[in-house]
């Protein structure tokens, strides 16, 4: 599976274990950055991440920031993209099942490596239901296509 990563200055540590962690087992990564602790913005990192995996180059992405939630809001504004906040694996796990989520954010501020190489796994290993699910994935689309702006 290839996944996208990307992250801000202030989940730059807890990306690295997570990229470590998925290289280890084998997953194929593409890190859009940052590469450090400067600081930085993160609506650029989630722009690349949803960028490319909206555009169908990556099967998933994952986002990390302070909190999890500026990452989550730009990485959503990106058409294709269904990013959710994941701060436990029961929410993983229903973000996957009910959402078909594509990417999840992570806050390096709020949970522990532990934890998030334990949300990454469980996300992972979660396939979409579909079924009643779907309709309601087809009802999101729908409102994203009302307000898309067309250049």
């Amino acid at each position: 599976m290839k996944i996208a990563i990307g992250n801000d200055h202030a989940g730059y540590g807890l990306k690295e274990i997570i990229k470590n962690h998925l290289q280890e087992k084998g997953f194929d990564i593409k890190d859009f950055g940052t590469d450090s602790t400067e600081s930085t913005d993160y609506p650029d990192f989630a722009m690349k991440v949803g960028e490319a995996v909206a555009a169908g180059d990556f099967e998933r992405g994952i986002l990390v920031c302070g909190t999890g939630i500026g990452i989550s809001i730009a990485a959503n504004k990106v058409p294709g993209v269904y990013c959710g906040l994941v701060g436990d694996c029961f929410s993983a796990k229903a973000s996957r099942w009910h959402n078909n989520t594509n990417i999840i954010a992570l806050g390096a501020r709020v949970i522990g490596p532990g934890l998030a190489l334990d949300i990454v796994d469980t996300w992972l290993g979660t396939e979409f239901k579909g079924g009643r699910h779907q309709r309601r994935i087809d009802k999101i689309t729908e409102i994203e296509k009302r307000y898309l702006v067309k250049n």
